[in-house]
């Protein structure tokens, strides 16, 4: 029998090659990303992924997941660090997501986005306000300073927004709403919010495909960002159902507060006394401030108090006599400048300067600031001069510390607890003589 060779075209060729080669090697493929089923109630959504981002409307309506989730080896391994490594690292994310998860989720709510978004601020900082990369990103959703200022958010010497729950989830939303308006997928948007999108967009052309896990497969995108989509999915997976992976939910209150008007530049503790709270309690309501006072270029400054003191705050705030109430000069450092000769400059002493800013030493470095306490005539203050506030029988007192002094003989001197004493001076450990504290104690006994 004799057999004639047929010749076929090239793309021919090629076909019947594909065809016979690559159902083995795409069964292996699809076996390791496809969908398995997560402990609990929540499932990831069986639809095409493709499909579900062009029909994004009316998605969401009875489904677990807001934003489309898979399983597979990569999201697999994040689970398995998260349940094990990573455990108690996760749960410290759990238990501070609860105070913010609510406020922010309402947030895209009021913005017609996915509320699962809020699960990105897990990924990037636990949900802490005071969170600051190796990059120098800062803030619950780490926005760098030329992004963070690109959507609205202040950062100077006084205030960074970047910290605001509030604030900074405004500028996040709005950020990955024009991201996925560029990328049309919420998993090429979370990698643009990781990477940038230029680098996402380089990624796509030369890929060739708008599906994140093809830009995961190739060499285009750095490995965080790879792993950045993987890890959110994750994350997500378990902080619906935390339960179901043996982590604890947390019982805490949820951020709320009380705004008030400060029309002048206002010391945290002052604050905090009016309204009958702590100066931590004040200090956490607004992450933003990098002082304890409020930004004395601000005349009608919205500082958040504790929830239901607002009444409390007006009254005793209204009966503060202005010589009461302080205001800081910002002062820059220049060459040759001394603490003796700066504090002789504001009709001050050393003594306070250094007190007020941290200042170990009298010494001071060029190219610094120095915060300068100066009352509402434009007249330089000490600290221990300022009429102390009455708030009721009680007032605020500077006291010095004498040599031979401790903490527990100051608190039972005055009638105080040495946990006050703390409180009202930032966590005060150690003291030396000639340092100045503050101290809440009774008229009569002054």
């Amino acid at each position: 029998m004799h057999y004639r060779l047929i010749k076929l075209p090239l793309t021919v060729l090629i076909t019947l090659l594909i065809a016979f080669l690559v159902p083995s090697a795409y069964a292996e493929t699809a076996a390791q990303a496809a969908e398995q089923t997560i402990p609990g109630e929540f499932k990831p959504p069986r639809e095409d992924l493709a499909a579900v981002e062009e029909n994004i409307e009316g998605y969401f309506e009875d489904k677990p997941y807001q934003i489309p989730v898979i399983l597979n080896d990569s999201v697999e391994n994040h689970l398995e660090y998260f349940k094990t490594r990573g455990r108690d690292v996760f749960q410290k994310w759990l238990d501070r997501s609860a105070r913010y998860i609510p406020v922010m989720q309402q947030i895209f709510r009021d913005k017609n986005l996915p509320e699962d978004l809020v699960y990105v601020a897990m990924i990037e900082s636990g949900f802490n306000p005071y969170a600051v990369s190796w990059a120098r990103a800062v803030g619950p959703w780490q926005f760098m300073p030329h992004t963070g200022k690109l959507y609205g958010l202040k950062i100077d010497w006084w205030v960074d927004e970047r910290k605001d729950p509030i604030k900074s989830t405004h500028a996040a939303a709005e950020h990955l709403k024009d991201l996925h308006n560029l990328f049309g997928s919420w998993p090429l948007a979370m990698a643009s919010y990781n990477a940038g999108a230029g680098k996402v967009q380089r990624a796509v052309l030369r890929t060739r495909s708008e599906d994140f896990w093809d830009l995961k497969a190739s060499r285009y995108i750095r490995r965080e960002t790879k792993n950045y989509v993987p890890k959110y999915m994750a994350a997500t997976i378990i902080a619906k159902n935390p339960e179901a992976y043996g982590f604890t939910i947390p019982s805490v209150d949820p951020y709320m507060y009380d705004e008030v008007v400060i029309s002048e530049s206002t010391d945290l503790r002052l604050a905090a006394r009016c309204a009958g709270a702590t100066y931590e309690a004040v200090k956490e309501l607004n992450p933003e401030l990098k002082r304890w006072v409020t930004p004395p270029d601000a005349p009608r400054y919205l500082l958040r108090i504790p929830k239901g003191t607002r009444e409390t705050f007006q009254a005793n705030f209204t009966s503060v006599t202005a010589d009461q109430r302080v205001r800081w000069e910002r002062h820059l450092v220049e060459k040759g400048e001394t603490l003796a000769g700066i504090a002789k400059h504001y009709n001050t002493t050393p003594d306070t300067v250094r007190d007020i800013n941290g200042l170990k030493k009298n010494r001071i470095t060029p190219g610094k600031h120095l915060l300068i306490p100066v009352d509402t005539n434009g007249r330089s203050q000490d600290l221990a001069a300022l009429s102390p506030v009455e708030l009721g029988k009680k007032q605020q007192i500077l006291y010095r510390v004498r040599r031979g002094d401790n903490l527990s003989k100051i608190a039972r001197k005055h009638s105080v607890t040495v946990a006050d004493i703390r409180e009202w001076n930032n966590g005060l450990k150690n003291i030396r003589a000639g340092q100045k504290i503050r101290l809440v104690v009774d008229v009569d006994s002054i």
